[in-house]
């Protein structure tokens, strides 16, 4: 068995994921920790020096990188299922379950975090609340596809 976790970044993936894991006796898998282990550098460093394009690539490599995993839950970036069929992977490769939540939500976790994310860095509230509500639609069609939804405010495990 293996859950993979979509939804937009602050949308609590990895939290959930590690009561899940736990909950079900399975291991647990971050991909952006597991990412920042493999290549030695934090996402928002990689972005800085390498760029978007670039940490999509291997991003992807590491997500394929789980089909020989079993017994799972991994917690994904929040573009991971958006960019090089990702998401028809995942699909292939296990269950999804898309972390739900209102652009109203995800602004205010993300103005209140201590781990800014490279695509809302620099950004005024206003701006930040502007990509995200622009992003978040683009993305919803992606994770939409999940077989299960949850509310991301308050998941029942």
């Amino acid at each position: 068995m293996k859950y993979y976790l979509v939804g937009y970044m602050y949308s609590g993936k990895t939290t959930f994921g590690r009561r899940l894991a736990a909950s079900k006796g399975m291991d647990f898998l971050d991909l952006d920790r597991a990412f920042e282990e493999r290549y030695h550098y934090t996402v928002p460093r990689f972005f800085a020096t390498f760029g978007e394009t670039a940490f999509r690539k291997l991003e992807t490599q590491m997500l394929r990188d789980t089909a020989r995993l079993d017994n799972v839950v991994i917690a994904t970036g929040g573009g991971t299922p958006c960019h090089s069929g990702n998401m028809d992977f995942i699909l292939a490769n296990g269950t999804a379950i898309y972390m739900q939540m209102s652009v109203d939500d995800l602004v205010q976790r993300a103005l209140h975090s201590r781990n800014p994310r490279p695509l809302l860095q620099g950004l005024s509230p206003e701006e930040m609340r502007a990509k995200i509500e622009r992003q978040k639609e683009e993305r919803e069609g992606v994770y939409l596809r999940a077989q299960i939804v949850v509310d991301g405010m308050h998941p029942v495990v």
